[in-house]
């Protein structure tokens, strides 16, 4: 290339190619950068089907999660009733675009009609007839979007917090016991034989509760329950988790047979704070290029460990399409940006997002 610079003409020439090199940048996606690694998603809502928004979203991803519209209580919020037209729109778009769904999520503690416990006169359903419902419900969704939805959660954060407790005391555990999380896989798998099917959760990487996440999931594989993979919802910061603590979840996980994906990917600038609610006055929430460095690190970091287990690893979902609207404007802590994803406020790459594509 230095000979180049000899001739006169050339300059041009090589201009030309420059610009056409940051063209062909600006048009490659993510899911072109780790084409030979795993799916990337995204987590999008109706209105991010339009606009701007639906333009970044084909271009980067070749996966969706519906962020809320397939969740029990927004898709079935009466018992005769279903409500699929914004499902419908976010599939639809997935395949007018050649991008694959997960669904998201068959079996959760909130997001739950209260029809779902109760019986007409208002008294609690017997464990029987809450199963039959569960049933119902699975089965009408799944078979709704067979073929169409390649995957699923179906059962969403039934390992309870409290390390003393290996599951959740949800009103799924109180009326069913632990049978309601094999039946919902079980149900699952008989609508769709092919779906990939996953157990979904939250600080999977912490150790108390990757040991209590792998109890359920060994006991699980074990009882041949048709459970295919688990989803590491990496709701994660610039603190969490450490290298050992993601390698050892992978590796502990797909030790099972199981693959892994990250389901729910987020980097906050913050601390998890779950016991503040609400900004303090004159608190400044600005991306300072301080929390910019640490959350590029703490991007590539995780992302180099990610392309170490691409056999086991099969697809990585941004919980957000960018920084202009995300869950955690207003959590845990109301009012404040939090800037965790790769695509800024006004739809640009963060340097982050450079860190991870180049590889």
């Amino acid at each position: 290339m230095k000979k180049i610079f000899l001739y006169p003409v050339v300059p041009t020439l090589v201009l030309l190619l420059s610009n056409w090199q940051t063209t062909a940048q600006v048009t490659k996606g993510l899911k072109d950068y780790y084409k030979d690694y795993f799916l990337m998603g995204v987590a999008v809502s109706p209105r991010s089907l339009t606009g701007p928004d639906a333009q970044l979203i084909a271009q980067q991803f070749n996966s969706i999660t519906p962020e809320n519209a397939m969740k029990m209580g927004p898709i079935h919020p009466q018992e005769y009733r279903y409500n699929f037209a914004f499902a419908d729109s976010i599939v639809q778009f997935a395949q007018t675009h050649g991008i694959k769904v997960r669904g998201h999520a068959l079996c959760w503690h909130e997001q739950t009609p209260a029809w779902l416990f109760k019986d007409s006169l208002g008294n609690t359903v017997s464990k029987e007839v809450l199963l039959q419902r569960l049933k119902d419900h699975i089965t009408t969704v799944v078979n709704r979007y067979k073929g169409k939805v390649y995957a699923w959660d179906v059962v969403n954060e039934a390992v309870d917090d409290d390390s003393t407790r290996l599951l959740r005391n949800s009103l799924w555990y109180q009326i069913c016991g632990e049978d309601f999380i094999a039946k919902a896989f079980e149900y699952a798998h008989a609508a769709d034989p092919d779906a990939v099917l996953f157990y979904n959760d939250y600080n999977t990487e912490r150790p108390q509760k990757t040991e209590r996440v792998y109890q359920l999931l060994k006991k699980l594989t074990d009882a041949k329950v048709p459970i295919h993979g688990v989803g590491l919802q990496a709701h994660w910061s610039l603190y969490e988790p450490t290298e050992n603590e993601l390698r050892h979840t992978i590796e502990k996980f797909s030790s099972l047979g199981l693959k892994v994906q990250i389901t729910e990917l987020d980097i906050s600038v913050y601390r998890w704070e779950k016991n503040r609610r609400s900004k303090q006055p004159g608190e400044s929430d600005a991306l300072t290029a301080e929390r910019e460095q640490q959350q590029l690190e703490q991007y590539k970091k995780v992302f180099r460990i990610l392309r170490d287990y691409k056999n086991v690893i099969t697809g990585v979902t941004f919980w957000g399409v960018s920084d202009q609207r995300t869950w955690l404007d207003d959590y845990p802590v109301r009012g404040r940006k939090n800037y965790p994803l790769l695509f800024d406020q006004n739809l640009q790459p963060k340097k982050a997002y450079y860190e991870v594509t180049r590889f």
